[in-house]
């Protein structure tokens, strides 16, 4: 059965019976997430599921978009798209949705109303003063301004309603705090006291606007007053507070960029520093699995001649002779090599070495010895 006969159908029924067969009202908040509960339907409508599925219950509504969608097999009413009551009814109150539940063989019509709750969900906006970052806007205050001087107001809106959009207004600080009063209500800034020489011609004043909803949302907006009976003066002043703050930017960027190099030059350190100690480690790592054994240089001395001589030695040995008038008690003193090991030295002469080498050396230096002996008593 298509739309446009469901809908004869529901005219039918309110032209002839001028009735319905029930009705039901819920109540939610907006901004719920689609597929949240509205309400069990079949519940609060006495209705069994069963007849909701052979019924072929539906929605019709007037809406272009449907907000809400009903479930059959669970009998309940579900978020189908995202409510923005401030879109849907905007300063509206009552804010809600309007739909009939229809069911078919026999013909049965329900009316839902669900109301729309506000939520918190947005700011006050600021209309007055304009800020803009371009250029300053200053209200001029005379000198002569009497007590109560309306220096200007500052207006503001919240789209939320009721007392969502209830707004107040607060000074948060100012050049001077003894010389301005904002109205809690009505958002206006008056003077308080008589206006004096001493005072700075620049003042500037911050102003905080919140709402009433829970949590509470807030703006804040900036006034800049200048106390001058001329607007030449106004300029002037005004202009130097320009230079001014784009002098305060310049040295907010300068100090950004010091800080910046400084956090590089310090990460460039430590990692030189671990470069360094990796380096050490890997060195002390490499001595320890070589057990401490490095290669051994040779070393000859000046008296030691590493080539083959004559003979039956194969190195060069020196002879110092020492003789005196008795040349039976004549010494010598001989050289032995570098590389052999001596075990032991005695006052006698005789001589203990390791190897059948140094043996034989030694009886070759007493052959010497003793021939050297011979001739010196036959002469």
């Amino acid at each position: 059965m298509s739309d446009s006969v469901v809908v004869w159908q529901v005219l039918l029924v309110a032209l002839f019976l001028c009735s319905v067969t029930g009705q039901v009202s819920y109540s939610i908040p907006e901004e719920m997430s689609k597929g949240s509960m509205v309400g069990n339907i079949a519940q609060d409508l006495g209705l069994d599921l069963k007849r909701l599925r052979a019924g072929k219950a539906r929605i019709y509504t007037e809406d272009s978009t449907q907000y809400v969608e009903l479930n059959k097999d669970r009998g309940v009413l579900l978020i189908k798209e995202r409510i923005d009551r401030e879109a849907l009814c905007g300063k509206k109150t009552p804010c809600a949705l309007h739909f009939q539940i229809i069911l078919e063989n026999p013909v049965e019509l329900y009316t839902v109303n669900v109301e729309i709750q506000d939520q918190n969900d947005n700011a006050p906006q600021v209309l007055y003063p304009v800020q803009t970052s371009s250029s300053v806007v200053a209200e001029i205050v005379p000198r002569s301004a009497d007590i109560g001087y309306l220096v200007t107001k500052v207006v503001a809106v919240d789209v939320d309603s009721g007392q969502n959009a209830w707004l107040s207004y607060k000074l948060q600080k100012a050049t001077d705090r003894a010389l301005f009063e904002v109205g809690a209500q009505n958002g206006e800034i008056r003077t308080i006291r008589q206006v004096t020489d001493k005072d700075a011609v620049k003042q500037k004043l911050t102003v905080v606007v919140e709402d009433n909803g829970q949590p509470s949302r807030s703006a804040t907006v900036n006034v800049n007053v200048a106390l001058a009976d001329s607007f030449p003066e106004v300029l002037s002043e005004f202009s130097d507070f320009t230079h001014d703050k784009e002098y305060n930017d310049n040295l907010t960027f300068y100090l950004v960029l010091a800080l910046a190099v400084v956090s590089f030059l310090f990460i460039v350190s430590i990692i030189a520093i671990l470069s360094v100690k990796c380096y050490r480690w890997r060195r002390e790592r490499m001595f320890y699995k070589s057990n401490g054994q490095l290669p051994v240089i040779p070393y000859y001395p000046p008296l030691y001649a590493d080539v083959g001589g004559t003979g039956t030695l194969q190195h060069v040995y020196n002879y110092e002779h020492y003789r005196t008038t008795d040349s039976r008690k004549s010494d010598m003193k001989y050289a032995v090599p570098y590389d052999q090991s001596i075990l032991s030295l005695d006052n006698s002469e005789a001589h203990t070495l390791p190897h059948v080498r140094n043996e034989k050396l030694i009886d070759d230096c007493d052959d010497q010895f003793q021939t050297e002996i011979f001739f010196s008593e036959d002469r």
